[in-house]
């Protein structure tokens, strides 16, 4: 399972499972992926790839980021190409499908997880900084290997979890708890094929759905390039028409 994870070029980091704590596992975390220097040093990223859905269903994916949290996903198919984006205070999208060429405001649901995708380091990094509350909850399996789970409350009441390989201190699969105007919604994601972006492990795939639902009915991400530290101007994320 780890090797078809791409885990098998990770820097292995040996302590006792007695040992761990909720720091020294993240601590670890940090460590494996590349180190806080390293981190720190890459400012922007643009994954360029492919999304496939159920039945085949197939688009070209871009997603481009940029510190400290504005992201802009674009999603092409059938020579239109619709954008959802954040620049760290407005979320927009353009949805030329629905015959909608002018940007408007993102709905609830896809407010929390612009919200996600734009945290550049992921929740885990400096969690406290960014409000996020973290818990270590024990050790589980996932597909057959042992992975630490983690609790991560964020400011807005979202509720994930993250199931870290215990041999690799990295993310491998993470369930996510939401309220949506008023109903608890769950979704699972599996990440995997990591490599090394600018001396950062970086998942290159991933796998998303609702909780517990058949591979089939989940949509799948496979990154075939991500580059770091691109130009990326700010007028990428914010909203077209919207006042400096």
């Amino acid at each position: 399972m780890r090797k078809a994870l791409g885990l098998a070029g990770l820097a292995i980091v040996a302590a006792p499972l007695s040992a761990q704590t909720l720091d020294s596992i993240l601590s670890k975390y940090v460590q494996t992926i590349g180190g806080a220097a390293r981190i720190q040093a890459v400012q922007t990223l643009r994954r360029t790839g492919r999304f496939t859905g159920g039945g085949g269903f197939e688009a070209v994916v871009v997603q481009e980021n940029k510190r400290p949290n504005s992201v802009r996903e674009e999603f092409s198919i059938q020579g239109m190409t619709g954008i959802n984006a954040y620049d760290g205070h407005d979320g927009w999208k353009i949805e030329p499908w629905q015959g909608k060429r002018d940007p408007e405001a993102l709905g609830e649901e896809e407010m929390h997880g612009i919200l996600d995708d734009a945290d550049f380091d992921g929740p885990l990094v400096n969690y406290q900084a960014k409000g996020n509350r973290v818990e270590y909850q024990g050790i589980e399996q996932v597909e057959g290997s042992d992975a630490y789970k983690l609790k991560v409350t964020r400011p807005n009441g979202d509720v994930s979890f993250y199931y870290l390989d215990t041999e690799y201190y990295v993310p491998i699969r993470i369930d996510t708890q939401r309220m949506i105007r008023g109903a608890p919604q769950e979704f699972e994601t599996s990440l995997g094929d990591y490599k090394q972006v600018a001396g950062v492990y970086l998942p290159f795939s991933s796998e998303s759905g609702p909780k517990g639902s058949s591979s089939t009915d989940r949509s799948k991400i496979t990154y075939d390039k991500i580059e770091a530290n691109v130009p990326l101007d700010n007028t990428r994320f914010t909203r077209p028409g919207a006042r400096p």
